[in-house]
């Protein structure tokens, strides 16, 4: 296991390099080019030079996350192999610079839903939320600006405002999409790009719908054990796997968390571990990774992890927001700095207590 950091570039995140350098433990980053739009080629050139800036601060890449996936592909338009190829070139330009990890998602119009992004708990601290009933009351056109002024200024990934802008015609596109249209589509897409995997020992690792269940409508396949283990079988390569984010599957109380991760042994190439602290079954909020802070044990889930024999990248993922920091919701430094000394100190005692 090798702890992580996401880092979004020097010219979107709050957190710099040096200061993720000096969290213990944390020798990698995962990063992205957030200038760049789905479909984009990201060139060489370009993913040299952030390679340069992150090992200059002492880190290395562990991972991309994410290189977006075009709407064309997952709709299955006419044009969509015009963008297949822009991303099996750059997957190649990112094996040529000896990145082997891309986490991506195939989620159709937003890729992770929330109604609120400052959500304030008992201890002052505030919070993503996610709450049914929010939704019921919104319209997808009203979604982005009842969130946005809570965003402290930043651009939240896969809510940018000329995407937002787009919304209707979004909906219009995806309107004929089923889940059986969209597991075709990514069956289409994998079919695609396994060739370059293989070559450049590339691992994909599809993210889960967040959350795990349809919103507006929308198809959502990436959400339980049965759908993923379809997905694997469905382009049965061993480079076609999945990030385990935890607070995504947790999103529906259903889902065994250390139980699909240890039938997706081989196959986890990525880990995402927080925790959720729910009120009901539908009204959820992200909360510190102690177990004690929210509904999940994160002992139970770092143990499965260590019996599947996981050698891949970990991230705390998502972080409260505490001590007046002020960053993009979720992705500050201090929580997300104590849940990696969190993660890293219980997969201290489980290698210890194995031995």
């Amino acid at each position: 296991m090798e702890m992580t950091f996401r880092w979004y570039g020097s010219a979107y995140d709050t957190v710099p390099l040096w200061k993720i350098r000096q969290i213990p433990g944390v020798k990698g980053v995962i990063t992205t080019l957030y200038n760049k739009q789905a479909g984009e080629l990201w060139t060489q050139e370009e993913i040299h030079a952030l390679k340069e800036e992150v090992e200059a601060a002492g880190l290395h890449i562990a991972g991309i996350e994410s290189v977006n996936i075009h709407d064309a592909i997952k709709i299955g338009t006419p044009d969509r192999n015009i963008y297949i190829d822009n991303y099996i070139n750059t997957l190649e330009n990112l094996g040529k610079e000896d990145i082997h990890l891309v986490c991506y998602n195939f989620m159709p119009v937003f890729d992770w839903t929330r109604t609120e992004l400052a959500r304030k708990r008992e201890d002052g601290s505030t919070v993503l939320a996610y709450s049914q009933k929010a939704i019921d009351a919104l319209t997808p056109e009203s979604m982005f600006d009842s969130i946005n002024g809570d965003a402290n200024g930043a651009m939240l990934p896969g809510w940018e405002p000329e995407r937002m802008a787009r919304i209707k015609e979004l909906f219009e596109s995806y309107k004929d999409v089923t889940d059986e249209v969209l597991f075709e589509n990514l069956k289409y897409f994998l079919e695609k790009i396994m060739p370059v995997c293989d070559e450049y020992n590339i691992n994909m690792a599809i993210h889960p719908d967040n959350p795990a269940w349809s919103v507006f409508g929308l198809p959502r396949i990436i959400i339980n054990k049965s759908n993923i283990h379809r997905m694997m079988k469905m382009v049965d390569n061993p480079h076609n796997g999945v990030t385990f984010c935890s607070g995504s599957y947790g999103t529906n109380l259903e889902n065994d968390l250390p139980d699909m991760i240890r039938s997706l042994k081989g196959r986890i190439h990525f880990a995402h571990v927080r925790n959720l602290k729910f009120n009901s079954q539908d009204d959820f909020e992200e909360s510190a990774h102690l177990s004690a802070d929210g509904s999940f044990d994160l002992y139970e889930i770092m143990k499965a992890l260590y019996d599947i024999g996981f050698e891949g990248p970990i991230r705390p993922d998502h972080g409260r927001m505490i001590w007046d920091e002020v960053a993009m919701p979720g992705y500050g430094l201090y929580d997300r700095a104590l849940g990696a000394t969190y993660l890293n100190g219980l997969w201290e005692a489980i290698v210890k207590s194995n031995k």
